[in-house]
């Protein structure tokens, strides 16, 4: 299994010993949320990696503990151009503000040597695992694969970054990488050894004298430029604590601009050689030891990564971008060694060895030189095309649901999103959802809105005609244009449903990004149906996040999916209407940040049957309105959004509060209920892929009868019929949003009510199963898997239940029968 990242500390050695007071007081005055009055302040070093020393830094109160990483450049005297923390601090800021590259986000960078005696910079601890051994030991062969899978995936994220556009565009030469890299490092070696300590071996120069004349032409045209990590390696990747994908990459020092296969390569190096600082000598790879199950081979590793980039096969130059990878490390190791022969190694007693494996490596070197044949001409037989791009990179693809660059930028930015700060959080927003506070609103949800209003994944529900609208509405309002960044990104409905997927695989996700129900249908009434005044009073609030709201239609002695029952009354009384009824499950009528109501009731009693109805705006804090009780889904209350039943008692409203006026409720309601309940598939979708996940890894993780769960041919089954019908129906939402965008609400209303029938039935299946091979442990609150199911069966009868869609559907197919 993997090391926990917090378990990999030790003391601080004696050489790497500086001013914790002083350190300290830097911190407090330059991290933001640092503790400044702490009863702990600990300092413990990291023992794994040979470069820059790297440092926990533990502070706070009793359980309020903040961890931090420190990372600075060693004493003494070093060789020029290394160890330079400062380029670190800058690749790390550039990606972590401006790419999905999974990397930690740094809070400071410190240049002045008086603070602890060499430049520093601070980053955040992330907590999750790290895998020291390539071969993984003691973890199933199915998370194996899903490991080096995720690792293949993570190098080609970072290698995708368009340097240009993230201030990176300085931060190398692309062109001539490989003989810079040469030059660089052999100048290097001749440093470290330039006192006869070490000796210098004669075989490193026959090394150089080869990859200077083998250097690859595509190596001067920077035909494989782009960004270069330098020193990307399984061990210097952190995955989820307990899901099989990578979360940050570590040890920047060594990037750059230039050739990427060099990195491609040297990621590949424990296929070939086995270094370990506690073993004497270098030893074989896994490409002669033998492949531990379930880790792919080396084609089978190069096959991930050029096909998540659509990059050719490497085979005609691999040779020398090994023998290159192998050249660069034993130049690093005798840096290693002469730093501990001077005694300021980072791995201490550790590095003692690097002397002699400095000198094996270049023997590997030569050796891989001599070899005929390094890597299959060809990828491995019954793989796909890697010259041709896979589903996840096409950015502009002509596909019918290929989502296009923007899409997939905002799809990897929100994916991110919920790996770094929704996920970690569920356990916290659930723990005070069960609380005696759990009417009360966790202060990291305030926090996490900013944060994804600042990243630009804030409103993204809102159609680009809505926002159009409203900003005409608003045209007269002084300061208009501090509103245009709350109307989202100008998506179509089609290109929301990529995104609302994601966010649909947490309950508490939606309200973080404002794109929760019931407000993102109540926006989208007003957005539509709503005046200048109205946009103005509640619309502009609600966008801004200040403000909650609920939909009251439901009433409880009434069946209600049939609306023309409704028994609520708003009665006209000079320039304010009075209402009088009693509605229940008003969704998000709960939440203390609650401040308006959309409420459906009679205006006429007398009128035709669809012309009785008028929705208005209530103010909650009206006089006549009392919250008599929440409701519970299977006891999930959804504190503190929560379900309402509320009566209201002659509630006086002002007549401007009605929309669109008199006798328009259906009419709205339809247009609400369009957008409404497909953003509700599209959140199923991303459900029942949470639940697919989570399933399949306890099914490679948990052993019954002697064997994996994965291994019983019956879950199997199961399992893959369960992706058929969930890619079915991800296809059928896709196609209703596409319809919704080019026919409207009316003319799809067939597909839309397709689609809400099969979603939820598909979600629970999924759920279902997956609470099965959890056992107990799914259907308590230790997974998500209890609340999600609660939701995607509420579903089923919320916004319409299955039976009145089915009606919708099986009318119209008869329609279309009558008319052949």
């Amino acid at each position: 299994m993997g090391s926990n990242t917090g378990d990999l500390v030790t003391r601080v050695q004696s050489a790497h010993l500086f001013d914790h007071d002083a350190l300290f007081r830097y911190a407090a005055d330059n991290v933001s949320g640092f503790p400044t009055n702490p009863s702990q302040f600990t300092i413990s070093q990291f023992g794994h990696g040979q470069s820059n020393p790297t440092f926990l830094i533990a502070v706070g109160s009793g359980s309020s503990l903040k961890r931090y990483v420190l990372r600075k450049k060693p004493p003494g005297k070093l060789l020029q151009s290394a160890h330079a923390v400062e380029r670190e601090f800058q690749v790390l800021k550039a990606l972590g503000e401006h790419t999905q590259v999974p990397v930690p986000k740094v809070f400071c960078l410190c240049t002045d040597p008086t603070v602890i005696g060499t430049a520093f910079y601070i980053m955040e601890f992330m907590e999750g695992r790290i895998f020291i051994d390539p071969k993984l030991p003691n973890v199933s062969p199915g998370r194996r694969t899903a490991i080096y899978r995720a690792a293949a995936k993570a190098l080609a994220s970072l290698h995708s970054a368009d340097v240009d556009a993230i201030g990176l565009d300085k931060y190398g030469r692309r062109a001539n990488y490989c003989q810079r890299q040469i030059d660089r490092w052999f100048k290097q070696y001749l440093a470290s050894t330039s006192e006869g300590k070490p000796v210098r071996n004669p075989k490193m120069f026959e090394l150089v004298d080869w990859l200077r004349t083998s250097i690859p032409a595509e190596d001067s045209t920077g035909a494989t430029s782009g960004l270069v990590h330098g020193d990307f390696r399984i061990d210097n990747l952190v995955f989820h604590p307990y899901e099989d994908r990578v979360i940050g990459i570590l040890d920047w020092e060594l990037s750059t601009l230039g050739n990427q296969m060099c990195d491609v390569a040297y990621s590949c190096m424990h296929y070939i050689v086995n270094v370990q600082l506690d073993k004497e000598h270098v030893s074989e790879g896994l490409e002669t030891t033998g492949l531990p199950d379930g880790i792919l081979s080396m084609p089978e590793f190069l096959l991930e990564y050029c096909s998540a980039l659509g990059k050719p096969w490497p085979a005609a130059n691999w040779k020398f971008y090994v023998a290159f990878s192998l050249f660069r490390a034993a130049s690093i190791y005798t840096g290693v060694y002469n730093r501990w022969l001077m005694g300021n190694a980072s791995a201490g007693e550790r590095a003692r060895n690097t002397g002699v494996q400095a000198n094996e490596l270049v023997e590997c070197a030569l050796g891989y030189i001599a070899r005929e044949n390094v890597l299959p001409a060809h990828p491995p037989s019954g793989k796909r095309d890697v010259s041709r791009p896979s589903y996840e990179s096409l950015v502009d693809g002509t596909g019918r649901f290929v989502p296009n660059r923007k899409v997939l930028e905002l799809r990897g930015k929100l994916i991110k999103f919920m790996e770094t700060h929704i996920y970690p959080m569920e356990k916290e927003f659930a723990k005070l959802a069960q609380s005696d506070l759990r009417w009360t609103v966790h202060p990291e949800e305030e926090r996490l809105k900013e944060e994804a209003k600042r990243q630009g994944l804030w409103n993204l529900f809102i159609p680009v005609d809505s926002a159009a609208r409203a900003r005409r509405e608003l045209a007269a309002i002084e300061n208009k244009q501090s509103f245009d960044q709350l109307f989202g990104e100008g998506l179509t409905n089609l290109e929301y449903g990529y995104l609302c997927e994601i966010m649909g695989r947490s309950v508490w996700a939606p309200q973080v990004f404002n794109c929760g129900a019931p407000d993102t249908g109540n926006m989208e009434v007003i957005l539509r149906y709503g005046n200048k005044e109205q946009i103005a009073e509640w619309l502009i609030p609600l966008l801004e996040g200040k403000i909650r709201s609920g939909f009251a239609m439901t009433e409880p002695q009434v069946a209600s999916s049939d609306a023309t029952n409704i028994e609520c009354s708003i009665k006209r009384q000079g320039d304010s209407y009075v209402i009088n009824g009693t509605k229940w499950w008003t969704s998000g009528a709960m939440d203390p940040r609650c401040r308006v109501l959309i409420l459906m009731g009679k205006t006429d009693f007398n009128a035709p049957k669809h012309k009785q109805q008028s929705m208005i705006l209530v103010d909650m804090r009206t006089p006549g309105i009392h919250v008599k009780r929440p409701l519970t889904v299977f006891g999930f209350d959804d504190a503190p959004h929560g379900h309402a039943e509320i009566s209201f008692e002659n509630v006086i409203v002002p007549a401007t509060n009605i929309l669109l006026g008199e006798g328009r409720g259906f009419e709205i309601a339809q247009g609400r209920l369009g957008p409404g309940r497909l953003h509700h598939c599209m959140r199923l979708i991303g459900a029942a892929e949470r639940g697919m996940e989570l399933m399949a890894q306890r099914a490679l993780s948990r052993k019954t009868f002697g064997v994996f769960i994965a291994q019983h041919g019956s879950f199997v089954s199961d399992l893959a019929k369960l992706r058929v019908e969930l890619e079915g129906t991800r296809l059928l939402v896709l196609e209703a949003a596409d319809h919704l965008d080019k026919f409207g609400n009316k003319k799809a209303r067939g597909i839309l009510a397709m689609a809400k029938v099969a979603a939820p039935n598909m979600a629970l299946k999924v759920l279902d199963t997956a609470i099965q091979v959890h056992g107990a442990a799914g259907v308590c609150s230790d997974t998500v898997l209890a609340h999600l199911w609660a939701t995607a069966r509420t579903l089923r009868i919320a916004d319409g239940p299955d039976e009145v869609h089915l009606g919708t559907i099986g009318k119209l197919e008869l329609q279309r029968a009558s008319k052949l």
